[in-house]
C-alpha cells in the first residue's frame, strides 16, 4: 500500500591525498573564512547608485534556465541585478529590459561577451546558465575575476575540468552554489531527514530516475515528440544576425551552424556540449540520493548496466540507461531513465512520475519527487509535512527555501552554500560514470581517493576533453 500527499506547485593533488570527508571540511572551512568585503558599500550601477548593502548580480546565459533563476534574484530585496549577458544579443537585451521593468528604473546593462560583464568592479556574483560545456570555463573566469558563482547543473562535460574548478574555488575562497535546487525545497529536505533518522530502517537500495532522450511522453524537457523534427537537421542554416556563433561554440569543437545545433534540445543532447539528460536531468534525483544517504563525500564505487545511444543523427548523447551504482557500504542505487524505471517503480508506486528518488529500507520505503512525498507508511507522509522534532535530524535549510536566496545570503556571510563544490563534484561523478558505462559497455570502478576510474585507461581518458583553441582552462 502506498500513501501520498500532494504538494503545491510551486589543490587537485591535495584533494587526491585527502579522504573525501577531510577534503570537504577543507572546502567548507575555506568557504566560511572571512573575505575582505566592505560592509555597507555603495556600488555604482552604470553611474547609478545601488542601495547600500545589496549584493550585485549578473546573469550569463539568458536562453532557458537562466531567466528562471534570475527571477528568484529579482525577488530578493537584498540583491540587485545589474547585468545580463548572452551571445544572442536579442536575449540579453530582452532580459535587460525585463530587469529594468521589474525595478521600474533603467540601470541594468546588456552584454554580449562575458568578459565585459566580468570586468565590472561593482559586480559581486554571477549565475552561469549556458550550455553545459561552457559551465566550467565561465565559472573559472568569474572566480578568477573575484566573482562568486552559481553554476547550473550539471557541472560540465569533464570531471578533469571540474577538478580545476574545485582547486580554484578553494584557493580563492570563493562562494559556489550548484544548481540542484531541489535541496532547497522543504519536502525534499524532510524526506532526506526521515531517511537519515532511520524512519524506514537501514537503507539497502535506492531507485533514482529521470527523463531520457528516448523516454515516452512530450514537452520541451522530454524531446521524443521533437526529435524527428530536429534530430536529422542538416547544417545548412544561416547564422542569425544577432548571434556570435564563434563565441557560442567557445571551447567546443568547430562545427557548421544549424538551427537544431543551437536549440535547447541540441544543447542538451549533442555530446560536444553535454552528456545528455543523464547529467542535465538525472543529477537531480541522484543529488537527493546522495544527500539522504549522507554520501556527499562518497559517491558509488562501482557501476554496471546497460543503455543505448541514438542510431544516427545530430543528437548523440545517451538515449536510455539502466545502471546499478554500488556504494562502498553495499547500498545499491539503480539509476534509470524514465522508460526503464516505469516497470520497476510501478511494482510499489502506482503513481509513477517522470522523475523521482525512492529509498528502500528494512521497514518500508519513502519516495520523493517534485510533486509529492509517498511512502509505504502513511505516518511517514504525515511526518514529512511537519518540522523535525528536537533530537531528530535537521539538515541544512536554505533561506526562504530557495537555492538562489541561499546563494545571495552566502555571498554576504561567506558561509558554505547548501550544495558547495565537493558535493557538486561527486554528484557529477555518478552521472559521468553512468554515461561511460553505456559508451564503453564495461563495468567501471571508481577510486574516491585518486578520483580516477580503476585500471581502465580508455575510460579515464574520456573524463577529460580538449578545448578548441584559443580557449584554455
Amino acid at each position: 500500500m502506498q500513501h501520498t500527499t500532494p504538494l503545491p506547485r510551486a589543490t587537485r593533488a591535495n584533494a587526491a591525498a585527502l579522504p573525501r570527508r577531510s577534503f570537504l571540511k577543507t572546502v567548507l572551512a575555506a568557504a566560511a573564512a572571512p573575505w575582505l568585503v566592505p560592509a555597507g558599500v555603495i556600488r555604482a550601477q552604470d553611474g547609478k547608485p545601488v542601495p547600500s548593502g545589496r549584493t550585485t548580480f549578473g546573469l550569463i546565459g539568458c536562453g532557458n534556465m537562466g531567466p528562471e533563476g534570475m527571477k528568484n534574484v529579482l525577488n530578493d530585496k537584498t540583491a540587485q541585478v545589474i547585468g545580463t549577458c548572452d551571445v544572442f544579443r536579442n536575449r540579453a537585451n530582452r532580459w535587460r529590459d525585463n530587469v529594468d521593468k521589474h525595478y521600474k528604473a533603467k540601470g541594468c546593462t546588456a552584454y554580449y561577451d562575458f568578459r565585459e560583464l566580468l570586468a565590472r568592479k561593482d559586480l559581486d556574483c554571477v549565475e552561469i546558465a549556458t550550455g553545459d560545456y561552457w559551465h566550467i570555463p565561465l565559472a573559472l573566469a568569474a572566480i578568477r575575476a573575484g566573482k562568486d558563482t552559481y553554476v547550473e547543473k550539471p557541472l560540465g562535460v569533464s570531471l578533469e575540468w571540474a577538478k580545476v574548478l574545485r582547486d580554484e574555488i578553494v584557493k580563492r575562497k570563493a562562494v559556489f552554489q550548484f544548481g540542484t535546487w531541489q535541496r532547497s525545497r522543504t519536502h525534499f529536505r524532510r524526506a532526506c531527514e526521515l531517511v537519515r533518522d532511520g524512519a524506514i530502517g537501514k537503507v539497502s537500495r535506492v531507485d533514482a530516475w529521470s527523463y531520457g532522450l528516448a523516454s515516452d511522453g512530450g514537452g520541451i524537457f522530454n524531446p521524443r515528440s521533437h526529435v524527428r523534427k530536429l534530430h536529422l537537421a542538416k547544417p545548412a542554416d544561416k547564422v542569425p544576425a544577432d548571434l556570435n556563433y564563434d563565441l557560442w561554440l567557445g571551447p567546443a569543437p568547430q562545427k557548421a551552424y544549424s538551427n537544431a545545433r543551437v536549440s535547447t534540445l541540441g544543447i542538451y543532447h549533442i555530446y560536444d556540449y553535454a552528456i545528455g539528460y543523464i547529467g542535465g536531468w538525472g543529477i537531480h534525483p541522484v543529488d537527493i540520493a546522495q544527500w539522504a544517504l549522507d554520501a556527499d563525500l562518497a559517491p558509488p564505487v562501482s557501476y554496471k548496466g546497460t543503455g543505448r545511444l541514438p542510431d544516427a543523427g545530430l543528437f548523440d548523447t545517451v538515449a536510455a540507461w539502466d545502471v546499478l551504482c554500488k556504494y562502498e557500504n553495499g547500498v545499491e542505487m539503480r539509476f534509470m531513465d524514465h522508460t526503464a524505471a516505469a516497470p520497476v517503480v510501478k511494482k510499489y508506486l502506482p503513481r509513477v512520475g517522470d522523475h523521482g528518488t525512492t529509498f528502500h529500507g528494512e521497514k518500508g520505503w519513502i519516495s520523493v519527487s517534485r510533486s509529492s512525498v509517498q511512502s509505504s507508511d502513511a505516518e511517514l507522509v504525515k511526518r514529512s509535512r511537519r518540522k523535525p522534532a528536537d533530537g531528530e535530524t535537521h539538515l541544512y535549510a536554505s533561506e526562504g527555501n530557495n537555492q538562489w536566496q541561499n546563494f545571495i545570503a552566502c555571498v554576504k556571510s561567506r558561509k558554505p552554500t547548501i550544495n558547495p563544490i565537493q558535493s557538486a563534484f561527486n554528484g557529477d561523478v555518478i552521472c559521468h560514470l553512468t554515461d561511460l558505462v553505456v559508451r564503453t559497455g564495461r563495468e567501471l570502478k571508481w577510486d574516491a581517493k585518486t578520483e580516477t576510474i580503476v585500471n581502465d585507461a580508455g575510460a579515464n581518458a574520456l573524463l577529460n576533453r580538449p578545448l578548441r583553441e584559443p580557449w584554455k582552462l
